[in-house]
């Protein structure tokens, strides 16, 4: 489970992104290629391995923009700096 945020219209979405997929995101394509949950008697922490590519641009294929672990606690520990989108995690889901 992701949450995304479109910094023009001031819209957030929440969206699933199933494990080794993609969905397209406004002008984004995130692709989730892991996805890792703690379980219930440690503290709460959701992480995925997302890939986030730019579609605006005219090379092919598009420019990933951010590759790496996102963590659901620490959004601004490694955040996507995208001029028009923020996108963070919410969950895994199993």
């Amino acid at each position: 489970m992701l949450q995304g945020l479109d910094k023009v219209t001031a819209r957030i979405s929440t969206f699933e992104v199933p494990l080794d997929g993609t969905v397209r995101f406004g002008k984004l394509l995130v692709t989730v290629l892991a996805c890792n949950k703690r379980p219930p008697e440690e503290p709460p922490e959701s992480a995925a391995y997302l890939v986030i590519q730019d579609t605006t641009a005219t090379t092919s294929p598009p420019p990933r923009v951010f590759e790496g672990w996102m963590f659901a606690s620490s959004p601004a520990l490694s955040a996507l700096e995208h001029p028009v989108y923020d996108i963070w995690v919410l969950d895994c889901k199993s």
